[in-house]
């Protein structure tokens, strides 16, 4: 039985090639940036106001002095949005401008509107008054210092956020190349699992397709649901298996039957194909009975049927998988204090149902919870993180920084 980190460098070696393709760039969100994107443009595209006021010359007033005035000239006003202003600037000659108008050349200094004096008198304004000497570039916002043409605004590998998207969308960023998506065909297994709303005690409702289902959009994927494999549909699994070798369906995913009863049957199929990397059973908990196999440039992922067992392995072991095809780099964990202690299998590594709090001091604090049961989904609920507990040691004390992980989005979102 395999170590979860010699499952894991299995999984490395197992990737398969994923193509790239372009999209409008508003509909990349949560999409994998496939090269690095640059802007076209300076941003801004041109020295603008930064708030409503009054543009001037600074140099018209190096001889204003202490205890006098002079008067400049109102000659116009510039909204946002209006063309540059192109009339010839004369000495002590003032305008009107509002939030992200284009300064003229000729002025380099904007006075809040707050702090103007008309002349004659605010209701009639041909002056602006000015009372002291003034500097350079108050209140401007300078052409290109947000960005610069050709500077890189996304580098390859990054998960695009809304953050990014806005902008590319300013930027002037229509198409992007990202990395396709995964496609997923997924299988739940068992005579025991039901569609149905209303079932008798001795089914299972099948909530591990709309669980895996749920997550595409914070884990790279687009899933079809296969239906459900009767215990005795060995024939039709194979067919699907053989089907996907010439469709575009990138993984397999079964839910149950891989286990070493008298109806799991999923290993002893995959088996009949010729895989180049492959594992069964890893020391893990929740879901020991998980399997792997990468069949020519395809990959099937076996996990267990039980929902809690299933969640675990397809955030351990499936979401690492997707990330290293995407080239993102490795998910990192969030570091927590251990709020109490648990002792477990020193050769197991456990992943833990477990609950992430932030203390006053601006600490984080994890919580093991109670309930780590595979089949308890209480705990699971009420839990907000998984914390990872390593093999190699069994006792775990309060205090301990442990690794944790996100439950249903990847630790890349906080990257």
């Amino acid at each position: 039985m395999k170590s979860y980190s010699q499952a894991v460098k299995i999984l490395k070696r197992g990737k398969i090639i994923i193509g790239n393709e372009y999209i409008k760039s508003s509909e990349g969100l949560n999409r994998v940036c496939a090269s690095n994107i640059h802007s076209n443009v300076s941003y801004p595209s041109a020295n603008n106001s930064s708030l409503d006021g009054y543009a001037i010359n600074s140099s018209d007033t190096k001889n204003i002095k202490k205890n006098s005035s002079k008067a400049f000239k109102i000659i116009g006003s510039i909204p946002a949005g209006k063309k540059p202003f192109k009339r010839k600037i004369k000495k002590f000659d003032a305008i009107e401008i509002m939030t992200g108008g284009i300064i003229p050349k000729g002025f380099d200094t904007v006075i809040p509107i707050e702090q103007i004096n008309f002349y004659p008198n605010k209701k009639i304004q041909k002056f602006i008054i000015i009372k002291k000497r003034l500097s350079k570039y108050n209140n401007v916002r300078f052409e290109g210092s947000d960005y610069k043409k050709k500077q890189l605004i996304i580098k390859k590998g990054i998960i695009i956020r809304p953050n990014h998207i806005l902008a590319l969308k300013t930027l002037g960023i229509k198409k992007i190349k990202v990395k396709k998506k995964l496609n997923i065909l997924f299988f739940s297994t068992g005579n025991e699992i039901s569609n149905s709303d209303v079932v008798p005690s001795w089914k299972a409702r099948n909530s591990n397709s709309h669980y895996i289902e749920s997550l595409k959009n914070n884990f790279l994927f687009n899933i079809k649901n296969g239906g459900i494999l009767k215990d005795h549909h060995q024939k039709y699994f194979k067919s699907q298996i053989n089907k996907m070798f010439k469709s575009k369906i990138d993984m397999i995913i079964t839910s149950g039957a891989v286990s070493a009863g008298k109806f799991d049957y999923i290993p002893s199929v995959i088996k009949e194909f010729k895989s180049s990397h492959y594992f069964k059973n890893v020391m893990i908990r929740p879901g020991k009975p998980v399997l792997f196999a990468k069949i020519k440039q395809k990959v099937i992922f076996g996990l267990p049927g039980n929902p809690i067992s299933s969640a675990a392995c397809f955030r351990f072991f499936v979401n690492p998988f997707i990330e290293n095809i995407l080239n993102l780099t490795q998910e990192k964990p969030v570091k927590a204090i251990l709020m109490n202690n648990f002792k477990k299998n020193k050769k197991f590594t456990r992943f833990i149902k477990s609950k992430l709090y932030t203390t006053k001091n601006g600490k984080l604090e994890v919580e093991l919870l109670p309930g780590q049961e595979s089949f308890r989904i209480n705990s699971f609920v009420r839990s907000n993180i998984w914390a990872v507990l390593p093999h190699g040691r069994s006792s775990f004390k309060k205090g301990q920084i442990i690794d944790c992980f996100f439950a249903n989005f990847s630790n890349k979102t906080l990257d």
